[in-house]
């Protein structure tokens, strides 16, 4: 049972890092060359769909299933720990960092477009990139848990 749980904590954690990888090195690119209404107006859409089940599946699951199998027990669990912590801080910078950017730019719609972009890319992508590195290190961790635990 604690294996399975670890796999679930693997995928979840991998999935939900390739979704960050993806908006760090393509999405948040490829937006940044658009002109300010473009940029704003795509970003105030991807707030709109990403809080979705899917995502919400994998947002919760990247803390359940760690937390999961400490319940269950497993003697890799400094490791597992590592990573629950890790997917922990990633939630606390979304929840206290970047939501509150993107309400702020919702709540800006029909404005200054350029000045709701002042306000939101860089401090969104500074914060972004430090999510990304923490979901990162949460599946590195749990694969090594993992890999460890298959042995």
């Amino acid at each position: 049972m604690t294996f399975a749980l670890l796999l679930a904590a693997v995928l979840t954690a991998g999935l939900y890092a390739g979704f960050m990888l993806t908006f760090l090195i393509a999405v948040m690119p490829g937006l940044a060359a658009l002109p300010d209404d473009q940029f704003t107006s795509a970003m105030r859409r991807f707030n709109e769909k990403v809080p979705g089940p899917s995502f919400l599946v994998l947002f919760a699951g990247v803390i359940i299933f760690p937390a999961a199998v400490l319940i269950a027990g497993t003697s890799h669990w400094p490791t597992v720990l590592g990573a629950l912590l890790c997917a922990v801080v990633g939630h606390l910078i979304t929840i206290a960092g970047n939501i509150p950017l993107n309400t702020a730019l919702a709540g800006s719609e029909g404005g200054d477009d350029s000045a709701a972009r002042t306000a939101f890319e860089s401090r969104w992508n500074s914060l972004h990139q430090v999510r990304t590195v923490f979901s990162l290190a949460a599946f590195t961790l749990l694969s090594v848990a993992a890999l460890q635990t298959a042995r």
